[in-house]
């Protein structure tokens, strides 16, 4: 099965360890990846602050530089709905767009959807609470949220469930924003704050030693608060759990 991962600009820049996680879990479950050598930013930055004709051009060239793999997987809810959810706004009716779209995934969508793995070779003796991302619950469905009836469900969840030694604590607000929102934590910094430390505590007061989720971007809010709080909780991207990583002391 060949694979493009689309490692998203922050993760290349701030936090490779996960993109490497990622690709060894692909490539353990028999993935023949490659990472493209082009633009490594979906757009949503610009998207999000009304920059349309700053992010067109990263869309287009997305669809070019991508377009000829079976599958495209990013380690990312927030970029992954941005390609599937809002490049149709820059690029439209596209057919080479229209199928691509079709073909790329988050992590965690593609593992039980497309890959359907059924155990993961690994040890996390650790009590972990999952953040959902709301791009991942409102935009690309991978799990049930609170405000929407019907079937209870979280893929990445379903996933963690089959580390061995593992234990999900329970949340009081389990899909709750982080209030990280990209440059909403710039222009609202108090708002976002707020929101960020709410989170951590409902974290810590379900006992978790580990935050994860399968956004960088929303770990990476906590984690600072976190950091600067001098609090014992970690943060790890679901992909480093799933690959076999330690927690970093």
């Amino acid at each position: 099965m060949q694979v493009a991962l689309f490692v998203p600009c922050y993760i290349d820049q701030l936090y490779p360890d996960v993109a490497w996680a990622t690709l060894e879990v692909l490539e353990k479950y028999g993935c023949k990846v490659e990472v493209p050598e082009a633009p490594v930013c979906c757009g949503q930055p610009m998207a999000n602050t009304g920059c349309w004709d700053d992010a067109e051009p990263l869309a287009k060239s997305f669809v070019k530089n991508y377009a000829k793999y079976e599958y495209i997987v990013c380690p990312s809810g927030s970029c992954t709905s941005m390609i599937v959810n809002h490049y149709h706004d820059l690029i439209g009716d596209d057919g080479q767009y229209m199928e691509l779209r079709r073909k790329t995934f988050e992590l965690c969508a593609f593992l039980t959807d497309v890959l359907k793995v059924e155990e993961f070779d690994v040890d996390f003796p650790h009590k972990v609470g999952l953040h959902q991302s709301c791009h991942g619950l409102r935009e690309l469905r991978l799990g049930s949220s609170s405000e929407v009836m019907g079937r209870e469900f979280s893929k990445a969840r379903s996933l963690l469930e089959k580390v061995r030694g593992i234990e999900l604590v329970e949340l009081s607000r389990k899909d709750e924003c982080c209030g990280f929102g990209g440059t909403f934590a710039v222009s609202e910094e108090a708002v976002s704050c707020m929101m960020g430390n709410d989170r951590i505590h409902d974290h810590e007061h379900a006992g978790a030693e580990v935050i994860t989720a399968g956004d960088m971007s929303c770990l990476m809010h906590m984690d600072g608060l976190i950091k600067r709080q001098k609090k014992p909780i970690r943060t790890m991207h679901i992909a480093q759990i799933l690959a076999g990583r330690p927690i970093e002391k």
